[in-house]
């Protein structure tokens, strides 16, 4: 029997209830006085029954197939308008972090079920490789992950491979690092994900070396990264024959930081793009002339050969940064405060969704380039009109008709301009002398942007692993033991979930009006009633 009464023992309110049978979990109410007779003095609606437990309990559904859900405030909300009770900002925090835990598991749980949650993504999804690195004391070290379907998707792909890593927010912190190519449409296409202690050498070279047995190491392939001494010596250590080269934006921060002269960005950007040496030594001249630490520092301390395409010993074609990185980092900015397995969870959910519907639109695609090549070849067929055009020998063609001429090999598919060299698609060039030999523009394309390749690459579906009571994990699987990494003793405070900014980077700062203390606008553009005369401090900020 339960009896449920007042805070106010002198109180007539009172609620009485029994099990209907001594095994059941069904009660009945007997008896229910529903009148209080105490004073209102005693009521308040800080309820001692709203736990932080019971509130995330109640708030949990909210967080289910959602990456953020309500925040602590969002939590007090529900809490005063669902529950009917007042709940500090301390308790509203504990329940959503409850709530979590009840969603997606505790960080200490997400140890111990990483191998079987791994046993079953690569018996679901063939070809799919996973790693798992412990110390001495079967502590968790690093991990490892690469799909099948990814993998073999990569045949499809320009050897050009974007890595970095970004911090993890959850309790025991870590780095996510990501190895991503980019697909004949221009989107990211990731290839493999690993977690480790910190951005250090021991770390990036045990990346690598995964990523290595996964992709090879040919004169073919080419690594973009930043130019920090660990990833650069990691690079040079693992794979002896592919390139490594620097991402343009990442030494453009470099530059305003170290030299202080965002106004040389113009010409250092052009020199990035240009396509011809003789381009670009003109654009170096420039930033000599004007900063000669500048240039400097590109040629000596950075090598041309790193960041600059006519310079570089493989074929970077257009890719000079690892935007397509940082694309997947901003994509997981909510899902980084999660434990392991939910975190990999979310990005299998996204990899799934990006195959599908990739493969949808690489089905209904009509021309035989991708859309985004297709968007960039038409507008040269226009251009190409107005060229002349002569023959020089069977292969060899002489375009006029611009301030640059050109020279194009449609055998060899080669220009003076050196576009069509770099970025394996047809310059303006090119274009004119296709049409002048009377052979398809699209036989001068490189496979890599054709709509078959395209759809090779997303051909394959990437399987979820389900709810784990429909897990089938052998016991030697099960009962393997994963202890979670050390770490260090808690700071005091609100933990920091915002990175510092990398160099360079400028983080933009809220407009403030002087007139009512708003954000988000100036002075000029307020429209309040508030303090008229012009000058005089916001009458609504204290002071």
């Amino acid at each position: 029997m339960w009896v449920i009464e007042c805070i106010d023992p002198n109180c007539s309110w009172r609620l009485r209830t029994s099990k209907i049978v001594p095994e059941s979990t069904k009660f009945v109410i007997r008896k229910y006085v529903g009148v209080h007779s105490c004073s209102l003095l005693n009521r308040n609606a800080n309820h001692r029954q709203a736990t932080y437990v019971v509130i995330g309990e109640q708030v949990a559904p909210q967080y289910v197939g959602v990456e953020k859900g309500p925040g602590p405030k969002g939590v007090q909300t529900f809490a005063r308008t669902e529950l009917r009770a007042q709940i500090s900002y301390y308790k509203a925090w504990r329940g959503r972090k409850h709530a979590h835990t009840l969603i997606r598991g505790s960080p200490e749980q997400s140890f111990h079920v990483l191998p079987s949650y791994f046993h079953m993504l690569e018996k679901l999804n063939p070809g799919t490789v996973t790693r798992i690195e412990v110390d001495g004391e079967r502590r968790f070290k690093y991990l490892f992950l690469a799909f099948g379907v990814a993998m073999r998707g990569f045949r499809y792909m320009r050897k050009v491979v974007g890595i970095d890593g970004t911090f993890l927010k959850g309790q025991y912190r870590g780095v996510l690092l990501v190895a991503t190519a980019q697909d004949g449409n221009g989107q990211c296409y990731p290839l493999a994900w690993g977690i480790v202690d910190s951005e250090n050498e021991d770390a990036w070279s045990w990346f690598l070396t995964q990523l290595k047995e996964i992709i090879g190491d040919t004169n073919e392939l080419a690594l973009i990264s930043d130019r920090a001494p660990s990833i650069k010596k990691a690079i040079s250590t693992v794979f002896e024959k592919a390139h490594h080269g620097a991402c343009a934006w990442h030494v453009a921060q470099n530059i305003k930081n170290k030299f202080k002269c965002a106004d040389i960005m113009g010409s250092y950007w052009s020199a990035v793009n240009a396509y011809r040496c003789e381009d670009f030594t003109g654009y170096m001249i420039e930033i000599s002339n004007r900063y000669p630490r500048v240039a400097e520092y590109l040629e000596n301390e950075v090598g041309f050969e790193k960041w600059y395409r006519c310079h570089y010993p493989g074929l970077m074609y257009n890719i000079t940064t690892t935007n397509m990185v940082e694309s997947l980092n901003s994509m997981l900015v909510n899902a980084r405060d999660f434990p392991y397995v939910a975190l990999l969870d979310v990005i299998q959910e996204k990899m799934s969704k990006w195959w599908n519907d990739r493969r949808i639109v690489a089905t209904a695609i009509t021309t035989p380039l991708t859309p985004s090549r297709e968007s960039e070849l038409r507008p040269r067929f226009a251009q190409s009109n107005g060229r002349q055009t002569s023959q020089l020998n069977p292969i060899t063609y002489h375009v006029k008709g611009s301030e640059l001429e050109g020279v194009v090999d449609i055998f060899n598919k080669t220009c003076t301009c050196k576009e069509f060299d770099i970025d394996k698609l047809p310059c303006v060039h090119a274009v004119a002398a296709a049409h002048h030999a009377q052979v398809s523009v699209y036989s001068l394309v490189s496979p890599y942007y054709t709509k078959e390749y395209y759809l090779l690459a997303y051909g394959e579906t990437i399987y979820p692993v389900g709810s784990q009571s429909q897990w089938d994990v052998p016991n030697e699987v099960v009962t393997r033991i994963l202890l979670p990494r050390e770490v260090k003793e808690k700071k005091r405070g609100r933990p920091k979930t915002s990175r510092f900014p990398s160099v360079g980077e400028f983080r933009k700062r809220k407009n403030r009006c002087g007139k009512c203390g708003a954000y988000g606008y100036y002075k000029k553009k307020c429209n309040s009633q508030i303090g008229s005369t012009e000058g005089n401090p916001p009458t609504n900020v204290p002071g």
